[in-house]
């Protein structure tokens, strides 16, 4: 089986990192209150990063690994607009 490692972000600017062997399907549960806890009443969300196919093994450690990237997971948010004076 393969997995993929997903990073989604909402509007808040607020970045979640999971796994997934079928990310859209995550995606899908995510946004519908069935994904993980901490995705509840946040969407809604979308997928800004993926990375795979991998062992599940590799996957789960990718995945720590951009938890502990605060420098990776910025630059997947965009930019705040800037409003001219």
């Amino acid at each position: 089986m393969t997995w993929y490692v997903y990073v989604l972000l909402n509007p808040a600017g607020i970045a979640y990192t999971g796994i997934a062997v079928d990310v859209e399907d995550r995606l899908r549960r995510h946004n519908n209150g069935c994904g993980a806890k901490f995705t509840r009443g946040r969407g809604p969300w979308r997928e800004v990063h993926r990375e795979g196919p991998m062992a599940h093994g590799e996957a789960l450690r990718r995945e720590a690994a951009i938890k502990r990237d605060r420098a990776f997971k910025a630059s997947l948010k965009p930019l705040p607009a800037v409003v001219p004076p």
